[in-house]
């Protein structure tokens, strides 16, 4: 197996395949490859059991900035707009409800001070605050037995997409392929790759492959490749492994807790199963790994590739971990995966979503829970918090914790925006058309779609149609 292409994407995981479908539908490209090292698509994190199947919008998610905000709520628009155009059936999302529960004083000061003053009920019209009636009434049990004198709160709004982020990578694989043009390689891992005077040569347990340019989003594995090619050297990662705990029919929805200060890790929440709405999930947990995919040992050896076992390194992590908050917290996520002692640490962390939640109603969710790969700045010796991106000379690489998979057509067409820079003018992108197929397509607050109504801009459109479109200069 060979070939040569203009473009090669390496993972075929959300950030790979949203890449793929924005590049083999909205811009003229003649070739793209995607290789993936997996006999499936969508097989590591992307995979609906290890990830917690939201779409952050950054409404709810307390440890966002408003400017953290901004960023991701356009992110997710576009993933939504594509799910209300493609998915009409919900066979690849759910729409519930979804909030962020404040008990006490304390905590309900901090959500009204972030609804009113901070300007979050401004950026999100859909999001309301609520008492504990209505909490109640969309949540019976978030209320049930819980102590009638502390004073409750929510922020609640209908945005609550559970998505089943593997069946969406498959949704844009399925129709990147319908072009010409378009070739898909699974089970095909990338061995080395190597710069050439025209682009890159890439070899593969099954073959050679040449490009002009390439992307990399191959997840933890990506910031390893980038140093290979002598990119990324002020950067390592802090793997941290997400687990959960499974019980029957709590919550209707999604229903958050408020971030603890100083931590970058996402905040507990409950959340009702995509596919079963019975099962309800509460997680994620939080526990740094030595490996670059969950439970393969074979990444041990990846990770120390990444780490690089240098001094700026041993330090960053010295001065990150010795954190008199993170440290402890770091150190009783460890506690989680125990048989038997886990469950019952966590338990607390449940009943501050469902108070009648006991011992016995909650077990742990066996074969759960990926990898995210916190980036590290060696410079500052600090965590360096969201997506990470390396673009080099002719070559990007994306590094992709959470909320990638939320915001994975955007960082898409920041990709895209990027190759048409890389090609010279050689090709275009038509970001006007992949709007519409996308974020004009996400209900606003009037119950509308942002929509123009023209058939141009009513599903995919083939690569023979692209240059009766004019491109946009947005």
């Amino acid at each position: 197996m060979s070939g040569k292409y203009d473009l090669i994407i390496v993972g075929g995981g959300i950030s790979g395949a949203s890449l793929l479908y924005t590049t083999a539908k909205f811009t003229d490209i003649d070739s793209i490859a995607l290789i993936e090292k997996e006999p499936e698509i969508a097989a590591i994190n992307t995979h609906r059991t290890n990830n917690s199947q939201t779409l952050h919008f950054g409404d709810i998610e307390t440890n966002y900035t408003l400017e953290k905000a901004e960023e991701v709520k356009e992110g997710a628009e576009l993933l939504a707009g594509y799910l209300e155009h493609y998915d009409g059936n919900r066979e690849m999302h759910a729409k519930r409800s979804k909030m962020v529960l404040g008990v006490g004083d304390e905590e309900v000061e901090k959500l009204e001070r972030r609804y009113d003053d901070e300007g979050f009920g401004d950026l999100f019209p859909k999001l309301r605050a609520i008492g504990r009636e209505e909490i109640a009434e969309l949540e019976p049990k978030v209320v049930k037995d819980r102590d009638p004198g502390k004073e409750m709160l929510a922020l609640q709004t209908p945005d609550g997409y559970v998505v089943d982020y593997g069946a969406v990578t498959e949704s844009l694989v399925e129709r990147a392929e319908d072009e010409d043009g378009v070739d898909v390689y699974t089970g095909t891992e990338m061995t080395d790759i190597t710069p050439t005077l025209d682009g890159y040569t890439l070899e593969t347990d099954a073959g050679r492959f040449d490009c002009d340019v390439a992307t990399v989003a191959a997840g933890s594995h990506s910031l390893q490749i980038a140093k290979e090619l002598g990119y990324g050297e002020d950067k390592v990662l802090l793997p941290v492994a997400g687990s959960f705990f499974l019980a029957d029919d709590l919550l209707n929805g999604k229903v958050y807790t408020l971030q603890m200060k100083k931590l970058p890790f996402a905040a507990v929440h409950g959340d009702a199963d995509v596919h079963d709405p019975s099962i309800t999930r509460f997680g994620p947990t939080a526990k740094l790994v030595p490996t670059l995919e969950r439970g393969r040992i074979s990444t041990v050896s990846d990770f120390f590739d990444v780490f690089g076992l240098n001094a700026a390194a041993f330090l960053s992590y010295a001065n990150i971990l010795s954190d008199r908050i993170l440290l402890p917290y770091v150190l009783k996520n460890l506690l989680y995966d125990l048989p038997k002692v886990g469950p019952k640490a966590f338990l607390p962390h449940v009943q501050k979503v469902v108070p009648s939640v006991e011992l016995d109603d909650i077990e742990r969710a066996k074969g759960y829970g990926g990898v995210r790969p916190q980036i590290v700045d060696t410079n500052n010796k600090s965590l360096d918090m969201g997506e990470a991106k390396i673009v080099g000379e002719d070559i990007i690489f994306n590094i992709t914790p959470s909320p990638g998979a939320s915001t994975c057509l955007k960082n898409a067409m920041k990709d895209t925006q990027t190759l048409m820079d890389f090609f010279d003018g050689e090709y275009e992108f038509d970001e006007s058309v992949f709007r519409a197929d996308t974020i004009d397509n996400f209900p606003r607050a009037d119950g509308s779609p942002d929509f123009d109504g023209s058939n141009a801009a009513n599903g995919a459109r083939s690569s023979d149609t692209l240059e009766d479109v004019p491109a946009s200069d947005d």
